[in-house]
């Protein structure tokens, strides 16, 4: 946590608010809460006798990853050319039996600083052993949503019923309320996986928790063709299911969202419940393109996510916002469907409020300061002095190779490319170890 009110300067900041304006010679104010006080030109900047951290490049505030299982970075590349459910049942579920809470731990610590690595500072996880995840985030010192799994089904039961999981989130949330950590580093929210693999009674019981406590509910629907062909053929689509089941309705993040229909949309348009586009997993799975320009027109909430490792191997968020960009021209023929502008929105401001946190994705005052450097001495940036142009290249050149430093909450957790809490070759050694014993058993 930042000690003491601290002053950060940079010749150019990207605030990311709704219109992605450029400001030069730009100040960033930061109170000793971690929270962002003040954001402007130098030459309006209110009398500061903070110390002063004068940075060579551009400031921008760390990215949202509205998707992920981050521990799966000890599954990478397993089951790597499979389909989807082939891939789930035949290789990823059963290795995910043979993991302890440690593999998690270490599989989660190793993943936090690769997210951090890429300027990506909160991130939306779905996985199981929670302490180890929430303990290895706090160790990092990123920021998560901790959405606990509650599955059921052949072989989970060994982590209890899904009676039992929910419980066990409900539980800590009456607890200790929805954040907790050094500047509210974790936030914990409900993680039913998918209408697949709960039965309806799981639903209601999930959306009935999370609506009373406010909490985020974090849900796959609608990923592929073939994973709900039983809830179409009885309620027409997985999003009609969740409507007649009263699951939709306060704050709702469907993850994928790739076959929605348009009353699909407008429903979920309606219900104001947010997708988490994934389009590098989708795409390597052949499930499918997602209807992002159509779920922007409608009103939906959207933000990027990477998924897991296992599924989209990459944990670069700057990866996935070109991507976006890339499908969303090619499935429209629309060289101008999504421009750099709004791709870095989808993966700063628009992951915020995806989620429903109006505190991350920005730099302004009243919200965390998750700050990220990037440096601008690069190739990539053929003339950062035009707006237009600094932004072209920072989203389809630049992204995270160009990451040098990183704050949350006010806290330097990523130095010149290291993290500054837990040592990075470590961390990879311990992941390998358990891949070595997964791939030996």
């Amino acid at each position: 946590m930042s000690s003491c009110p601290s002053r950060f300067t940079a010749p150019v900041a990207l605030p990311c608010d709704p219109g992605c304006s450029v400001l030069r010679d730009a100040v960033v104010d930061v109170g000793a809460d971690g929270r962002i006080t003040w954001v402007g030109t130098r030459a309006a900047a209110p009398a500061s006798d903070a110390p002063v951290r004068a940075l060579p490049g551009l400031l921008l505030p760390g990215l949202v990853n509205t998707h992920c299982h981050t521990p799966m970075t000890v599954l990478r590349g397993m089951g790597g050319d499979l389909p989807l459910m082939r891939w789930l049942t035949g290789v990823i579920w059963p290795a995910e039996g043979r993991l302890t809470a440690e593999d998690i731990h270490a599989g989660m610590v190793s993943g936090g600083v690769e997210l951090l690595r890429t300027g990506c500072t909160t991130s939306v996880e779905m996985y199981f052993y929670t302490d180890a995840v929430i303990d290895a985030v706090l160790r990092v010192g990123s920021r998560a949503v901790v959405t606990p799994c509650v599955i059921a089904g052949p072989g989970w039961d060994r982590l209890g019923s899904w009676e039992d999981m929910l419980d066990d989130i409900t539980s800590r949330i009456d607890a200790a309320g929805l954040c907790a950590g050094p500047g509210d580093r974790i936030e914990l929210g409900f993680g039913p996986h998918a209408a697949y693999t709960l039965p309806p009674e799981a639903l209601i019981a999930s959306g009935e928790r999370a609506r009373e406590r406010g909490a985020l509910l974090h849900i796959h629907v609608a990923e592929s063709v073939h994973e709900d062909v039983d809830v179409r053929a009885r309620y027409g689509s997985v999003p009609a299911l969740l409507e007649e089941l009263g699951v939709l309705g306060g704050r709702v993040l469907a993850a994928h969202g790739v076959h929605l229909s348009d009353a699909d949309i407008g429903l979920f348009a309606g219900r104001d419940t947010a997708v988490a586009h994934c389009p590098g997993s989708n795409a390597k799975l052949a499930a499918g393109i997602a209807r992002v320009i159509d779920l922007r027109r409608a009103g939906v909430r959207l933000g990027l996510g990477t998924d897991g490792p296992g599924s989209g191997d990459d944990l670069d968020l700057w990866q996935q916002a070109r991507l976006a960009g890339l499908l969303a021209r090619v499935s429209t023929a629309d060289a101008a469907a999504l421009t750099a502008a709004d791709l870095l929105l989808l993966a700063t401001r628009g992951g915020a409020n995806a989620i429903g946190r109006d505190d991350l994705g920005a730099l302004e005052p009243g919200r965390w300061a998750d700050l990220v450097h990037i440096d601008l001495d690069e190739p990539a940036f053929v003339d950062p002095s035009d707006d237009a142009q600094l932004l072209s290249n920072l989203v389809w050149a630049g992204g995270s190779r160009l990451v040098r430093d990183v704050w949350v909450a006010g806290e330097a957790v990523l130095a010149d490319g290291e993290p500054t809490r837990v040592d990075r070759a470590a961390a990879r050694a311990a992941v390998r170890a358990v891949a070595r014993r997964l791939h030996a058993s």
